[in-house]
């Protein structure tokens, strides 16, 4: 048996047969507003859309969503994937956070912004993700190229940079 094999491909209970249930994981931005939350929950059937899955509640109090008074907050499941970790018919189910009561938690940005984008829809908006990386001088303590001691000058000449004295080691 080969050693470097990854731990996930080792692990027996992954491919256990269900008996047609399916492990939900519900998802959710908790009160830090960027950590995220989750925890399972089994269905007897595979859901086909997201009216299929039912809403469920976690203690916010643990979260940084509520006091420890009334500290119940919804999840309602807005939408689903297949489960990559997991596989077969599991999924992840997208959830935006409730109040006891069914409004939008203080918490859940989601909902205002789903207002706002449903008003504008016809204009179709797009979205990106902008990726930087830092590559660390051999020392693994300071970034490629920055001084030792100290810091470089301000980003006004590296932003967007061109020549080879502003703009080390890109491609």
């Amino acid at each position: 048996r080969c050693e470097k094999t990854a731990r996930w491909q080792r692990n027996p209970f992954l491919h256990l047969d269900q008996g047609g249930a399916v492990m939900a994981y519900y998802i959710w931005i908790d009160g830090s507003g960027e950590n995220m939350r989750g925890k399972t929950r089994t269905l007897l059937r595979k859901p086909n859309s997201v009216g299929d899955l039912p809403e469920w509640n976690y203690d916010g109090s643990s979260t940084n969503q509520s006091t420890g008074e009334n500290s119940d907050v919804l999840l309602k499941p807005v939408a689903f994937y297949r489960d990559p970790f997991r596989g077969g018919d599991n999924i992840l189910v997208m959830c935006e956070t409730l109040c006891p009561d069914g409004t939008p938690h203080p918490t859940n940005k989601r909902s205002a912004c789903k207002e706002k984008m449903d008003l504008v829809s016809e204009h179709r908006p797009w979205f990106g993700i902008e990726q930087e990386y830092t590559m660390f001088a051999s020392n693994g303590v300071h970034p490629y190229c920055w001084p030792e001691n100290g810091y470089p000058g301000p980003q006004g000449p590296y932003y967007c940079g061109v020549g080879a004295n502003r703009c080390m080691a890109e491609r």
